[in-house]
């Protein structure tokens, strides 16, 4: 095993392109956009090592233009969601106990990739599947997302070395350890780089994660999953799956091993969530003992740093997508259970 003091080089804001006429990025968007248009797309679910076709299909078509087809995603039922959390759970062991460095590396390597060779690709496939365009994209599917991989990865090392005082002749030390069980990432519409970031921030952490997002979003969710794919996450850490909301919180709401949910979305659906993981909280260590809605990485693990704090309100600014606002401020829960001891 390795040994040393490893340090995560300061992240900075990923610039803005401009895509001004005649820029190479510009051009080079363009030309993604043309490829992809042109092809017809088989998107499968990814659980552990798989890429899952089921053979039922639905169609995707950009939603300022419906007589085209971009492709077709394979829909899942409640035996893939079961399929997912053991993908899941059977990785688990190996992930968590991976040195966070080595973790944070994937991350890294998943934010250059954007910056560089799928830069292009994100964006092209947020402005089809979603209907943003070039500079609404470049901010978020690029831009934020590049910004949540490096910046999670700074802010893992901050907690890691967040350690309590010692008195004399003693010597205190903290060990953060990963969530005992699976999470469960459920992602909007309307930001690619939340899609990436709600199952990326617990996975950095040592967490492994069932992905549902919004089936308005799995365009550009395929293209996230190839990323990370090609950073080089290990199988089962994500697993990207296509169900309806329903079934899929029929199987993972009532697990003995659902851990967590990481979550944006509207304050209806949340409500509806929460009240059914707390209905279930009676079916053993999983359900209903943590939840976090629209938190972030730090807020997500930060807990063990002070037991007396079991609830904190995160700061973030309000988003918008084509009209659509949101307002993560108004939504940011964590809870855990005060019986929870360090």
């Amino acid at each position: 095993m390795p040994k040393g003091t490893y340090y995560i080089p300061q992240p900075f804001n990923e610039p803005v392109m401009s895509y001004a006429p005649g820029s190479p990025e510009k051009e080079e968007l363009q030309a993604a956009l043309k490829e992809m248009k042109s092809q017809v797309l088989d998107i499968p679910m990814y659980i552990g090592s798989e890429e899952v076709r089921t053979g039922n299909t639905v169609s995707i078509h950009p939603p300022h233009e419906l007589s085209h087809t971009l492709g077709h995603y394979h829909v899942g039922d409640a035996g893939h969601v079961e399929q997912a959390v053991n993908a899941a759970t059977g990785a688990k062991e190996a992930w968590s106990e991976m040195a966070w460095e080595q973790r944070a590396s994937i991350f890294l390597k998943a934010a250059e990739l954007l910056a560089g060779p799928y830069r292009a690709r994100i964006n092209a496939s947020t402005m089809l599947g979603q209907s943003k365009n070039a500079y609404q994209a470049e901010i978020d599917a690029a831009c934020e997302l590049i910004d949540f991989f490096r910046f999670n990865a700074f802010y893992m090392q901050q907690i890691y070395e967040d350690q309590p005082e010692s008195a004399p002749g003693i010597w205190n030390r903290l060990e953060y350890r990963p969530l005992e069980g699976f999470i469960f990432a459920l992602t909007p519409f309307n930001f690619t780089s939340i899609a990436g970031n709600l199952p990326g921030a617990p996975a950095l952490m040592g967490n492994t994660v069932v992905w549902k997002p919004a089936g308005t979003q799995i365009y550009s969710a395929w293209v996230i999953m190839e990323v990370l794919r090609e950073a080089g996450l290990p199988d089962g850490v994500i697993n990207l799956i296509y169900v309806d909301g329903p079934t899929a919180g029929e199987v993972i709401f009532n697990h003995t091993d659902f851990a967590g949910l990481h979550f944006t979305g509207s304050t209806g659906v949340f409500q509806s969530l929460w009240k059914t993981i707390g209905e279930n909280s009676q079916y053993g260590a999983g359900p209903g003992r943590r939840s976090a809605a629209d938190a972030g990485l730090a807020e997500a693990t930060r807990r063990q740093t002070n037991p007396s704090s079991r609830i904190h309100v995160p700061d973030f600014s309000g988003h918008r997508h084509r009209g659509f606002p949101t307002r993560p401020r108004q939504r940011h829960l964590l809870l855990w259970p005060l019986s929870e001891s360090l």
